[in-house]
């Protein structure tokens, strides 16, 4: 084999080596340069305050700050989930039970918004449903729990505070869990690390 090919083998490797070096690198240096602070929060393990707005069924843009000095209850479902479908007469009673005492269920519709309208018409929510899909996951996302499927609800106490999540779908029993943890807390039984690791058994 001639010298001058051989070299020029090696060369034109080197060439492609470099290449799909820069490429395979490309994707990670595009997504640190952007990141989110949120996600930063939660890589951390910094407190995470959600913070965020979306349409509501009316279309009207909402604010999560609207709800601020309540403990929230971030419920993520979807019209097509029929577990979602189930939880929705649960969290009713639960508004109408607790509302008043500091509670507040707040819906966030991974959906379609005519599909979702449609859906409020006959499902007579009397909490607060608002609507998205992408921003939606990427809200559930800040919880640093991988958003794997709904439903999902976040726990967020009254000072914004991330406290926990809970995946699939909530029974009586676990409503009646977070009313007994937040309660303690707000009496000073419990502080906000031990109300955090109360909710991790939901």
């Amino acid at each position: 084999m001639p010298r001058s090919f051989l070299v020029f083998a090696i060369a034109l490797l080197a060439l492609v080596a470099g290449v799909l070096f820069y490429v395979a690198r490309t994707p990670v240096e595009q997504t640190a340069a952007n990141p989110v602070a949120i996600y930063e929060q939660a890589d951390t393990g910094a407190p995470v305050y959600p913070s965020f707005k979306l349409p509501d069924v009316a279309g009207t843009e909402r604010d999560f700050s609207e709800w601020a000095g309540k403990t929230r209850l971030l419920n993520f479902w979807a019209t097509w989930c029929a577990p979602c479908r189930r939880e929705i007469p649960l969290l009713k009673a639960f508004q109408e039970e607790h509302g008043a005492n500091g509670f507040q269920i707040i819906g966030i519709a991974v959906d379609f918004p005519d599909q979702v309208a449609a859906y409020a018409e006959s499902a007579e929510f009397n909490y607060p449903i608002l609507v998205g899909q992408e921003d939606a996951m990427a809200i559930a996302e800040t919880s640093g729990i991988e958003f794997i499927g709904m439903p999902f609800t976040m726990i967020v106490a009254a000072d914004g505070e991330l406290l926990n999540a809970h995946i699939g779908e909530i029974v009586a029993t676990d409503l009646e869990h977070v009313v007994e943890v937040i309660t303690r807390f707000e009496q000073g039984e419990l502080d906000k690390e031990g109300a955090r690791k109360a909710l991790n058994t939901l």
